[in-house]
């Protein structure tokens, strides 16, 4: 079919439907849930920017997860430009094995531990494993031959039971003294509600990107964000890591303070620069390594 008898308002109803799913499949990829989101916002670029040019196009959720495989991928090579550390070994013909231990294996291991995985490992196990396509499917998606397919998989379930066995090595990570003092000054005054303290903090510059809903540029734009959060009370805020990243938690007060979404915050000097907000996509901190910072009162 084309896409231009797909209408925009369909594919944008599919992709807020399948945003979920594609955001598991590239935070698995890049090993990143943050990173996982980078990636989807590319796919749903390309993907809106491809219907308004016509693309011809038969079965649009796997053309879809073509277009997320393909930005993985791009992510991936220009990690690897930038870091000159990752290499995929050469792939040999291996039968198919598909059990139910091995799937349950793959929908708990840890996106660190995919990355332990060769790119095309980590695609196989993924689409198979995690969000249940077929082999034929998963050809599609990724472009491979059905035995180069079949290998991944194999190899990569492999590695996975391995690494299910093997001890955990993760170092804990530091905050540096003027980070937490700039993020706790912001969170403080957040959670107080003093939304004119938080503003003057804020450069003129600002970048805000709520995550699945909308960004905004500059201080006049940003006061709207902040003026959301003033009229709802159902949040707190908390010093944590996620993915070893200093990051701010979004708590619901009145659901045990479990964490439902976090911010990202760059600093300049004493102002800030950019806010990345995850509060609407709920997926991305179901994703990722989250761990709470207590302060001297807890």
């Amino acid at each position: 079919m084309s896409l231009a008898g797909f209408g925009r308002a369909e594919l944008e109803a599919m992709l807020v439907g399948l945003r979920p799913k594609l955001h598991r499949y590239a935070a698995r990829m890049a090993g990143s849930s943050i990173e996982g989101e980078d990636i989807v916002q590319e796919a749903v670029v390309k993907a809106l920017a491809a219907h308004d040019g016509g693309a011809l196009v038969e079965r649009p959720e796997q053309w879809l997860f073509r277009i997320a495989h393909n930005a993985a991928q791009d992510h991936l090579r220009r990690r690897q430009r930038e870091r000159s550390r990752m290499t995929e070994a050469d792939m040999t013909g291996i039968e198919d094995i598909s059990a139910n231990a091995e799937i349950r294996l793959a929908a708990a291991a840890s996106l660190r531990s995919f990355m332990r995985l060769t790119p095309a490992q980590r695609s196989a196990v993924i689409l198979v494993d995690v969000l249940g396509l077929t082999l034929h499917e998963t050809c599609e998606v990724t472009g491979a031959t059905l035995a180069a397919t079949k290998a991944a998989l194999h190899r990569g379930r492999a590695e996975l039971k391995a690494l299910a066995s093997a001890p955990a090595d993760v170092a804990m990570p530091k905050l540096e003294p003027e980070e937490e003092r700039r993020l706790r000054r912001y969170i403080d005054l957040f959670n107080a509600r003093d939304f004119d303290g938080v503003r003057a903090l804020i450069a003129e510059d600002v970048q805000v990107d709520v995550v699945n809903r909308t960004r905004l540029n500059g201080k006049k734009e940003a006061s709207t964000y902040f003026g959301n959060y003033e009229r709802l009370g159902d949040w707190a805020l908390s010093l944590g890591f996620v993915e070893a990243r200093p990051a701010i938690l979004i708590r619901n007060p009145q659901a045990g303070g479990a964490p439902r979404g976090f911010m990202l915050i760059e600093w300049r000097g004493e102002e800030v620069v950019q806010i990345r907000d995850f509060r609407h996509a709920p997926y991305c901190i179901a994703e990722a390594d989250v761990l709470l910072v207590l302060s001297e009162q807890e």
